[in-house]
């Protein structure tokens, strides 16, 4: 079963995301959580395979608790839930550790579709935000330190192929396509490069790819 936490101030966006993940037979809803706080706890309690998390929220809102749980032992995929398809809020909760971002007003087949996306190891970013997104970062800190330069330079040669479409945003399926991979090898291959660089998720490892000067659109 798939282990889910809601985290939303807002009691009908709650109650439909409930009904809609409920449908799904092998997913279960184990907790329901109205700010920050209380969501980390439930984390900690549950050990749930995702969270949806708002971003703003009375007393610790969504960003503040996202950091909390990559402080965490026990780290589940963290998807923000916002009104807005991109801004500061976002990006800085994808930096703290989410895995990507769901609107409110999605419907059921494509809140379900990111649960799946997640769980299979992929980012809900597409690529032209993950550009923007890790673009912005790449200003703010642009040269590499030399302990990133030491993780990357610890990358095999396939990884480095692996590290640089994700740097464009790539799905799994379109990584094992480019490549000639089959997918579950790319998962192997995509966590083996999280524990290598130390990053939590695929998009702090694309920002890497992207300063380091390897995210490409095609492996040649």
């Amino acid at each position: 079963m798939i282990k889910v936490v809601l985290v939303d101030d807002d009691a009908i966006v709650r109650q439909g995301m409930r009904a809609i993940l409920e449908s799904v037979p092998d997913v279960i809803v184990a907790a329901e959580a109205t700010d920050g706080a209380s969501g980390v706890a439930a984390v900690q309690r549950l050990m749930p395979d995702v969270v949806f998390m708002d971003i703003r929220m009375p007393g610790m809102d969504g960003l503040a608790a996202t950091r909390e749980i990559g402080r965490l032992a026990h780290r589940p995929k963290v998807v923000m839930l916002t009104t807005f398809e991109f801004d500061e809020y976002v990006a800085a909760a994808l930096r703290a550790g989410a895995v990507g971002f769901v609107l409110k007003d999605s419907g059921p087949q494509q809140l379900i579709d990111a649960l799946r996306a997640v769980v299979d190891g992929n980012a809900l970013l597409a690529p032209s935000v993950t550009r923007r997104l890790i673009s912005a970062f790449a200003e703010q800190v642009p040269v590499l330190d030399a302990d990133d330069r030491s993780r990357i330079e610890s990358l095999t040669l396939r990884e480095r192929e692996v590290l640089a479409l994700l740097g464009c945003g790539r799905s799994n399926a379109d990584i094992a396509t480019a490549l000639f991979l089959g997918e579950a090898t790319v998962k192997g291959h995509v966590s083996r490069i999280l524990d290598k660089l130390e990053v939590q998720n695929r998009v702090q490892a694309a920002i890497i790819a992207y300063r380091a000067g390897l995210a490409r659109d095609s492996v040649t």
